[in-house]
């Protein structure tokens, strides 16, 4: 990464170093995380520029955008220079970014393997603050009817009402559906309650004659599949 000097102002810097400029010049490959932040953020103030906050930022997500995706206004806000309309800013772009990653998704809609599903569930809760509890649903031929959102909960939990996952499955004339909850902690061993309730939505299923294919477990760019592990 580039080392800039403190307390100068961009408009000093030469004409390839400046954020907007070397966009242009070099494009958007080019540019390190830092610098496409400075270009949001606009202006430094007069002891730091763009640039030096949008590291301010980075630092307090640990340099790493899975986790400034999951800083809220008031996060942001507590970094000197950082005001409100700054960091809806900020907030909008991270919002568009993951909307991008998710219309990516949508096309293929088909699912092979628990990666596929994986990037599905990932675009929509793998950056989620709270466990949230989803399932996509699927045809015979494994193709994407909907997907779904089952439940909300807290930093360890969600509550998951199995009437409720195969009234909409049934409603929506499903073959297969595939669970999936995030872990806000980002590890993803399953806990006695993920056995227990995957256990029984796959028993539910059957019965009901729509079968439950998997169960990720999603956690900041892993997943745990209970299908692939031979858990289900």
């Amino acid at each position: 990464m580039e080392t800039y000097t403190n307390h100068a102002t961009i408009r000093n810097w030469g004409e390839d170093d400046r954020p907007r400029e070397k966009l242009i010049l070099k494009g958007r490959h080019s540019m390190s995380d830092a610098e496409l932040l400075a270009i949001l953020i606009g202006s430094g103030n007069r002891n730091e520029t763009a640039v030096d906050l949008a590291k301010n930022i980075l630092q307090l997500a640990s340099f790493n955008l899975a986790e400034l995706s999951k800083l809220s206004i008031t996060d942001l806000v507590k970094v000197k220079g950082i005001g409100q309309v700054r960091a809806v800013t900020i907030l909008a772009a991270m919002e568009l970014g993951r909307r991008r990653n998710e219309s990516e998704v949508l096309v293929r809609d088909k699912i092979k393997t628990s990666r596929d599903a994986f990037e599905i569930f990932r675009s929509t809760i793998g950056d989620r603050p709270y466990e949230e509890f989803w399932i996509i649903l699927l045809n015979r031929a494994n193709k994407v009817l909907k997907k779904c959102n089952i439940s909300e909960g807290g930093i360890s939990g969600t509550v998951v009402d199995p009437k409720k996952i195969f009234k909409i499955s049934l409603d929506n004339h499903a073959s297969s559906i595939i669970l999936g909850h995030n872990h806000p902690s980002g590890l993803v061993t399953p806990s006695e309650a993920d056995c227990r309730i995957t256990k029984k939505l796959c028993d539910a299923g059957a019965m009901l004659e729509v079968t439950v294919l998997d169960h990720l477990i999603i956690g900041d760019d892993t997943y745990y599949s209970f299908a692939d592990e031979g858990a289900l």
